[in-house]
Order: C-alpha cells, then sequence, then structure tokens
C-alpha cells in the first residue's frame, strides 16, 4: 500500500463518501415523512388547535413556560399538562379545571411568581386547553428528560 494519497484515490474517497452521506439523507427525509403523514393522519390539527397555538404565541407563554423542552425554564412544562389534570379519565371536566385555573391567573399567593391575567374569551381559552390537549398527544419520545 502506497504511503501517500493519489489523486484519484482522494476523489474517489470523496466521491464515495458524498454518495454515501446523500444517500443516508434521503433515506431519514422518507422515514422522517412516514412520520409526519402517519401522524397528522391519526391526530389531525384542526381549526381549534391552530388558533390555540396562536394564542400560546400571542401571549408569549413560551417566556416563561416549555413545552417540549422549548421555552423558558421560569414555570412548569406544559407538554403533559392534560394527563396531569386527568385528561385521560375525565375530558371534560379537565377542560373545565384548565379554564379555570387559567382565569383564576394571578393566584396572589405570597411567595410565588405570578402568571399575569390573560382577558380571554370562553373560545380562546377552549381553543387554548385544545392546543394543550393536542400537545400532550404528540409521541415525544420521552423528551424533554426528566432530571
Amino acid at each position: 500500500m502506497a504511503e501517500h494519497l493519489t489523486k484519484s484515490a482522494a476523489r474517489n474517497i470523496f466521491y464515495g463518501g458524498s454518495l454515501f452521506f446523500f444517500v443516508i439523507f434521503v433515506g431519514l427525509v422518507a422515514q422522517s415523512f412516514h412520520y409526519a403523514t402517519t401522524v397528522s393522519e391519526t391526530d389531525p390539527i384542526t381549526p381549534a388547535v391552530a388558533h390555540g397555538k396562536r394564542i400560546w404565541e400571542r401571549h408569549a407563554c413560551f417566556d416563561c413556560h416549555t413545552l417540549f423542552g422549548e421555552g423558558a425554564r421560569f414555570a412548569p412544562e406544559l407538554g403533559h399538562v392534560w394527563q396531569r389534570y386527568g385528561g385521560v379519565d375525565d375530558p371534560d371536566g379537565t377542560r373545565e379545571r384548565l379554564k379555570d385555573w387559567i382565569k383564576s391567573q394571578p393566584s396572589r399567593v405570597e411567595g410565588r411568581h405570578q402568571m399575569p391575567h390573560f382577558d380571554l374569551s370562553e373560545t380562546e381559552l377552549d381553543d387554548l386547553v385544545e392546543f394543550l390537549r393536542h400537545a400532550s398527544t404528540i409521541n415525544t419520545q420521552n423528551w424533554p428528560p426528566k432530571g
């Protein structure tokens, strides 16, 4: 074996490596597309969920809360708030409990940071809670990790 790399060998390694990683990239894109298509068919994003996300963004909830590990870590992670409030067993009761909790803010409990009061209509509250319900159904593959 030669002790130095010839020009043609370097070119072959470059083209071979480029082709190899391009094939890997195409495979990952195809797998991601298939997964996204499957998820969108099983639990589609409704207009209420989309409107709830716009409310989440308009009021900058991510300035304090995290959702799927994204956002500030000042207030609780809300990716599974639906389950924490009992949404699996009592969806209607959970919807009302979450709406009541949001409406009751700020709680004015001494020594706690206060969530601001957002003057949301009933439709906006319903859509925001529907967005949180939808977020809880997403398979995050255990992300963010609990530490």
